[in-house]
């Protein structure tokens, strides 16, 4: 249901209607009156994004990644359909867009990352025209095939930013998805392929880096680190980039396609709030969720300040655990239940082929099967392609996984 304009103190207020605040909403709807909580969200549209890959890659379909968000919104919660425009928690209030003021006595911030598509000096309006493309939003992500498919000599460059990002692999999933592509076509001799990273190596993590390395070298990719994409010249099709902490240290390259995954942020209104670190990210306690300046506020999910890989397999078991803690303050205890920083990133590899990354705050593996996850595998992909999404919309989103 959405909220009427009389309706303005919540128990508790979630803003975010994505993986993390439909998640949490769930758990903690099983336990408190109903329309004691309420979710911020101004998206009509939920996504699955992990299915975007796929996507892009031509074999999922968009349309099937998207649901409406009113049939999500958990019984007993009020979805006020707004956004926000400031945060007061001096005040435990939150100003929208449309002027209101929501009052809360705990509130949960999780309002997912921020594309920063304007960072790229000639990027914003161009996705789908002059080879450019980009899996990472529904409305750019079915640009993507066409544009691998009619690349046919020249360059292929594929970015990742030098930012946080949501799903840090998935800028090399749909490099791998196009390079095969490219074989499959016979045009593969007349490609080069190339990935720039912003970042230092290909994976955080030593074991998956030397999997991703390899795969690299044996299918002639070609790979240069710590330079962020700094501008397009569309019409001419070239790509700038920028030393990272150097700017004056550029190079441009030609291509005939370009994917690029944009710089990200928090949204604006977390970054300027007093909940904020001084990233910008919203401040929790990496192991408890809890703010350290406010203790009825809780940060999750790819806003916060968390120090894992932003990913929906972390927010699934974030969730738990913010939602325990949250019920267990509201209930004048301490909050016990930790986050250890898991996170999973299921690492496209081919068609057919998935290397499932999984592991915590420190880097340590936390791999789920008994076997190799360092190894691409038929299983794990068919795991990624129709097994998440299932426990996706039907467990995590539920409370149930």
């Amino acid at each position: 249901m959405s909220a009427s304009s009389n309706q303005q103190h919540f128990q508790v207020l979630i803003i975010g209607a994505g993986a993390a605040g439909i998640s949490v909403a769930a758990r903690i709807a099983k336990k408190l009156p109903a329309n004691s909580i309420a979710i911020v969200d101004p998206s009509t549209k939920h996504y699955y994004q992990p299915l975007w890959t796929l996507v892009g890659g031509g074999v999922g379909r968009r349309e099937d990644t998207e649901r409406e968000q009113r049939t999500l919104i958990p019984a007993g919660a009020t979805w006020i359909h707004d956004a926000v425009e400031e945060l007061e928690p001096d005040d435990d209030r939150v100003a929208l867009k449309s002027g209101a003021k929501v009052g809360y006595d705990y509130l949960v911030v999780c309002p997912g990352i921020q594309l920063d598509w304007h960072k790229v000096d000639g990027l914003a309006g161009n996705v789908g025209k002059h080879g450019i493309c980009s899996n990472y939003s529904y409305d750019t992500v079915q640009h993507t095939w066409p544009t691998i498919q009619a690349t046919k000599q020249g360059r292929a460059l594929f970015t990742h930013p030098s930012t946080p990002i949501k799903c840090g692999g998935a800028p090399q999933k749909i490099m791998y998805l196009a390079e095969s592509t490219f074989r499959h076509n016979g045009v593969r001799q007349d490609i080069e392929v190339e990935f720039v990273c912003g970042m230092g190596s290909s994976f955080a993590v030593p074991k998956y880096q030397k999997v991703l390395d390899g795969i690299m070298q044996r299918r002639n990719i070609r790979a240069t680190y710590l330079y962020d994409l700094v501008a397009i010249k569309p019409e001419q099709r070239v790509a700038v980039f920028a030393k990272v902490g150097d700017p004056n240290d550029r190079f441009e390259r030609d291509y005939s396609m370009i994917h690029v995954t944009p710089p990200m942020s928090a949204p604006d209104f977390i970054k300027r709030s007093p909940l904020a670190n001084e990233g910008g990210w919203c401040e929790a306690d990496k192991g408890t969720m809890q703010s350290p300046k406010y203790a009825n506020v809780f940060a999750l999910g790819d806003a916060s300040s968390l120090p894992t890989s932003k990913t929906g397999a972390a927010i699934r078991k974030q969730a738990p655990a913010c939602a325990e803690n949250l019920l267990a303050v509201m209930a004048g205890r301490q909050p016990t239940a930790t986050y250890d920083g898991y996170t999973s990133c299921p690492l496209v590899t081919d068609y057919g082929k998935l290397v499932l990354a999984e592991f915590d705050y420190d880097k340590n593996l936390k791999e789920t099967f008994p076997f190799d996850q360092g190894k691409e595998r038929w299983s794990m992909y068919m795991l990624k392609k129709h097994v998440l999404p299932k426990l996706y919309w039907h467990g995590m989103l539920k409370g149930r996984a």
